[in-house]
């Protein structure tokens, strides 16, 4: 339920004061965009639907609108499908019909993101087993075309996958997890046309230029190889798109032989397949939210039986690395909340063989390791803030100097051990994202590429900041943003606040040419770093998840208090976007404090907690019990309940809104938004605009292709800019 956007919308309030918000009468005026309404709101039919957990009674009045996979995909619609589709369809209408007046600047806007982008582009390329591999794009294709050159980048290119050529005929196309031969012959790569994150991996002669015969369906996407070139492992998914088994297939013989190597019989773990980067071992995974499982086979000994590293735990969370003869273990053995790095000797794995390699610190959040011949790089986060912490063998460690306040700096492809260069990427609220070769043993930065910014560009035009908001707790919540420089704080500039606060995902500063669209109309965007998220260290993220999720939304809200209460904005341009798990922030911030939001975009939003944790049949739910808690157990079940956006709607004014969905949704189903926004519709008391807008081709992650995604983005933006009474 994971999904990132950059967009909001606006309602009309007048409010006098930002000190005492929540006891202001609000004056709302109907929205000018009804004024051009031809068409009827859509009006979902009610069918009391009786579900009934630890004697507590819920009416879901449009449960009916939730489908099978068989129904949605069938080829001839069933009478309860046609009704569903029929009314996303009237959805859709209306949609179109209330932003009709638009067009023109949706067209615009279009026009003015994709004309940002580079269209005739290339990747930097890295070097692997004799070959560097590229990828490039083409002025006015949708997909990319990944090749290689043999040797050096002077010689002849070799085209491995034209996506462009593969995309025809689809209304959706992905290509992943594309993997070669040790021998550099067979291309495996993972294709899916659906959008439900569900591949078909296929298998490319690259001598021949030929598909081989054989087709492995439903899989995670991507194969590893063995070192012998004809063996490979994938993982397979259940019909809850649960990653559950690993098989083995032998190429040339039939899928239908292939070995079952892994079942993961346990619902709330999911597995998968790598190879270390050693090109040693085959490391089988299992994953939790709490808890981590690992076996290994050598590459070279691919039918050899699976080696256990270390058997799970309850609240032993661990990964793993292979140099030479040691193992590298991240972990949070041993209560290191934050986690650290130990080793333990090739043949010895089990935990009481692990030693502290970097210890545990209070201040500090480990969050990965690359391992060179003479050096060890560290991922880490100080205070929020992303750090590259250089551990040379011999010599005084440090760390790599960034300028900007507020940033992300990541490593990228490093897959030679014995090397003394870093590839690293930097961005910054108002650096596009680069690409550097740091070498470690100098210090010096070379760089690479920088994402280029089509236009007149110039970053010196605007600033970013960071500052901190007080949680009503007493807890300080970073907030990054960035404006156009003559931003007057005074109130009347339009913000739009970020969210997600999940999973323990950090959402970091980065750069967008796309929200350039906002800043250059005077916007001020913002991203809260909210409790849920893992900025300020693990215990950041224990302090938004089970029973103290509504952390998350209070910071949020508090984070839009500060923003107002220091001129940035004021509740009369103040909005609120989330995508996924961020739409269920949405969805509950709106419930609780309606009055101080102008607007609000919920894409693809999980809005129907408790009745969604409680279907172990749809996708991702039992996984999700570490993250939520199983609603199984009646406390679980309350405190869900109290928060979930669905159950909470009531008769109150709401902030316009706009929301978003997909049909073949795999992660968040498009009936959740769906229900959420007709119960919406039934009860809200005011006359701002509630559009819902369903995708009927694309899933999760919205449409395919390079540019066509930015049509739903131009819809947005002139969705709530014309709200906002900007017309250009």
């Amino acid at each position: 339920m994971k999904k990132s956007v950059l967009f909001s919308i606006f309602a009309c309030f007048l409010i006098q004061s930002c000190s005492d918000q929540k006891n202001m009468k609000v004056e709302r005026t109907l929205s000018p965009m009804f004024e051009k309404m031809s068409v009827g709101l859509p009006v979902a039919a009610k069918e009391p639907y009786e579900m009934v957990a630890h004697g507590d009674k819920r009416i879901d009045n449009y449960y009916w609108m939730k489908l099978s996979d068989d129904q949605k995909n069938a080829t001839e619609l069933d009478a309860q499908t046609q009704k569903v589709v029929d009314y996303l369809n009237s959805e859709n209408t209306y949609k179109d019909d209330l932003l009709s007046h638009t067009n023109g600047l949706q067209d615009k806007l279009y026009n003015e993101i994709i004309g940002r982008i580079k269209q005739t582009d290339m990747s930097v390329p890295y070097k692997k087993n004799g070959y560097y591999y590229l990828t490039r794009y083409e002025e006015g294709k949708e997909y990319p075309i990944h090749s290689r050159k043999k040797d050096n980048l002077e010689n002849e290119e070799e085209i491995l996958l034209n996506v462009n050529e593969l995309a025809e005929g689809f209304n959706y196309y992905a290509v992943g997890g594309r993997s070669i031969s040790p021998n550099n012959k067979i291309l495996a790569y993972g294709e899916d046309t659906l959008s439900r994150r569900i591949y078909n991996v296929k298998f490319k002669d690259l001598e021949t230029g030929e598909l081989l015969d054989e087709v492995i369906e439903n899989t995670t996407g991507g194969v590893v190889w063995a070192n012998d070139n004809k063996t490979v492992f994938y993982t397979r998914k259940d019909d809850a798109l649960r990653s559950y088994k690993i098989f083995k297939h032998k190429l040339g013989t039939p899928v239908s032989q292939d070995v079952e190597i892994f079942h993961e019989k346990d619902e709330t773990f999911g597995t998968f397949v790598y190879k270390t980067k050693s090109q040693k071992y085959i490391v089988i995974g299992s994953y939790a939210t709490l808890s981590n499982e690992y076996k290994y086979v050598s590459a070279d000994s691919p039918d050899d039986a699976f080696t256990m590293f270390q058997p799970r735990e309850r609240n032993l969370e661990y990964s793993i690395s292979h140099f030479e003869d040691k193992w590298y273990v991240y972990t949070n053995k041993d209560g290191a909340k934050n986690f650290k790095l130990m080793s333990c000797p090739e043949n010895a794995t089990t935990k009481e063989n692990w030693k502290d390699v970097i210890a545990h610190r209070d201040d500090v959040l480990l969050e990965g390791m690359d391992i060179f011949k003479d050096y060890l790089v560290l991922s880490e986060r100080i205070e929020g803030i992303t750090q590259l912490r250089v551990i040379p063998n011999e010599g005084k460690e440090y760390y790599i100097d960034f300028e900007d306040e507020a940033y992300l700096t990541y490593t990228t492809t490093n897959l030679e051990f014995d090397t003394e260069n870093l590839r690293l990427g930097y961005t910054s609220l108002t650096t596009p994202n680069s690409t550097y070769d740091f070498n470690m043993k100098s210090k010096e930065k070379t760089l690479l590429k920088q994402q280029e910014v089509v236009g007149d560009f110039d970053p010196s035009l605007y600033k970013s900041e960071r500052i901190m908001a007080t949680a009503r707790d007493g807890v300080k919540v970073p907030i990054s943003l960035v404006y156009k420089k003559g931003l007057k704080k005074d109130g009347n500039a339009p913000c739009l606040l970020y969210g997600y606060g999940s999973y323990g995902n950090s959402m970091d500063p980065y750069f967008s040419s796309v929200r350039l669209s906002l800043l250059d109309r005077g916007f001020v965007f913002a991203i809260a770093h909210i409790r849920g998220g893992q900025e300020m260290g693990r215990q950041w993220y224990e302090d938004g998840k089970f029973f103290k999720k509504k952390n998350t939304f209070t910071d949020f809200i508090d984070c839009g208090k500060h923003l107002v209460a220091n001129k940035y904005t004021s509740s009369d341009h103040l909005y609120g976007m989330g995508g996924s798990a961020g739409g269920l922030l949405i969805g509950a911030v709106i419930n609780m404090e309606p009055e101080l939001w102008n607007g609000v975009i919920a894409a693809v939003p999980f809005v129907d907690v408790v009745t969604t944790m409680l279907d172990e049949t749809i996708p991702l739910t039992t996984g999700e019990y570490d993250e939520w808690g199983n609603p199984n157990e009646k406390d679980y079940y309350e405190y869900m309940k109290s928060y979930s956006p669905y159950d909470n709607v009531v008769a109150q004014d709401y902030p316009s809104m706009l929301v978003t969905t997909g049909y073949h949704d795999s992660q968040v189903q498009y009936w959740e938004p769906a229900k959420w926004v007709a119960k919406l519709r039934e009860l809200k008391t005011d006359q701002n605009p509630l559009i819902m807008y369903c995708d009927m081709e694309a899933g999760h992650g919205g449409a395919s292709g390079r540019f066509k995604r930015y049509k739903e983005t131009a819809m947005e933006y002139a969705f709530f800019l014309d709200l906002e009474g900007i017309t250009e």
